[in-house]
């Protein structure tokens, strides 16, 4: 009796398959990128003076037109008011003037002048005209001076700090006061290498400027931001052989700055029948990958694959696997060898759509 018992071969070990079906997904890759601000200024004085207020918190929101740095203006006005005072006095010489020529038209028809007399008052009232246009010319220069005086935000954006502050020289053209970037929207620029870009611009040339998601340093959940690309440069990098693009990221609180490191998906292909297994599935010899496949017998045995791309969890096989093969996803450590025999247990290919086991209630 004891030695039947001894006989009696043990039972085939329960592992968990699941059944391979073929699905429409789309392949991402990733790439690394950096944040950069679509518009930049360095802020440079367009008129030579001292320093008078620095009108603004650094690392401050500003909007285009709001007062930044002012430059002492008391010179410049002193410059408007002097072209002023030019403008009115040539205006009254060439009142004058005019007076002085309508009087010699009639004396010349009344032949109470010369007419070498009558075209030197013509004469003198063409150049107090000219003299009118030059002075209201060096007015309107003076008073763009003046309005110099006032460096105002030409964008909205970030300010930096000033680099100059009050009661210090600004040269004209040539002090850098301060920078002004632009962080709503931002721009990621990445690259991707020859072969993800010919098939990424299949897609392109389809007219299908696609999505990409994009994590930061810092998130707490990956890849929480979208962007759409707007641009494609016009050639690889013939040094890196790198293709470059640029995506628009929606920053309205200004979290995100311009130099951050980004990681960035992007869809490179579309398949329509993918087959696709859980990862977990997926055993390795040497440099190759295999898989454990149930025949209708219950009998394992050994598929070689060549695995592509993961796609929402699940790892994308090209070669090596068919529709409705059963491979074996959960209790691969119990298979000795192929052609031994399982208890198949049907569950889900995604982990995530398998049953949980029950906890039993301990009231």
């Amino acid at each position: 009796m004891h030695s039947e018992e001894a006989a009696t071969p043990p039972p085939p070990p329960a592992v968990d398959v699941a059944q391979v079906k073929p699905e429409p997904v789309t392949l991402w890759d990733g790439f690394t990128g950096r944040v950069a601000a679509p518009e930049s200024v360095e802020l440079r004085p367009r008129v030579s003076g001292y320093i008078d207020k620095v009108a603004f918190e650094e690392g401050e929101w500003v909007h285009q037109g709001d007062l930044l740095f002012q430059i002492d203006a008391r010179p410049y006005q002193a410059a408007v008011n002097a072209a002023k005072a030019e403008l009115n006095r040539a205006r009254s010489q060439y009142g004058l003037a005019q007076s002085e020529a309508g009087r010699a038209k009639q004396l010349l028809d009344s032949r109470a002048i010369s007419r070498e007399e009558y075209d030197q008052r013509e004469s003198a009232m063409a150049t107090a005209q000219s003299a009118v246009l030059a002075a209201e010319a060096s007015l309107d220069s003076a008073q763009l001076n003046l309005e110099y005086t006032q460096i105002r935000s030409p964008i909205d954006g970030r300010v930096s700090r000033a680099f100059v502050t009050r009661g210090n020289l600004a040269t004209n053209d040539q002090t850098l006061l301060t920078r002004v970037v632009s962080v709503d929207p931002v721009h990621v620029y990445f690259e991707s290498d020859e072969q993800t870009a010919s098939a990424a611009l299949n897609r392109f040339n389809e007219g299908q400027m696609p999505t990409v998601k994009i994590s930061l340093s810092g998130d707490e959940e990956r890849f929480a931001h979208t962007a759409i690309v707007d641009f494609v440069d016009n050639q690889l990098d013939a040094s890196t052989g790198t293709l470059q693009y640029r995506a628009v990221m929606a920053n309205p609180d200004g979290i995100v700055r311009p130099g951050q490191f980004a990681r960035v998906q992007m869809p490179v292909a579309e398949l329509d029948h993918a087959l696709l297994v859980d990862q977990q599935a997926v055993l390795t010899d040497q440099d190759r990958r295999y898989v454990y496949v149930v025949a209708d017998d219950n009998t394992v045995s050994r598929r070689y694959i060549e695995p592509g791309q993961r796609s929402n969890g699940l790892l994308v096989v090209h070669e090596g696997l068919k529709a409705d093969d059963r491979i074996v996803v959960n209790g691969l450590q119990k298979i000795m060898m192929p052609g031994m025999q399982v208890a198949p247990e049907q569950v889900a290919m995604r982990p995530s759509e398998r049953e949980q086991p029950q906890v039993a209630s301990t009231q």
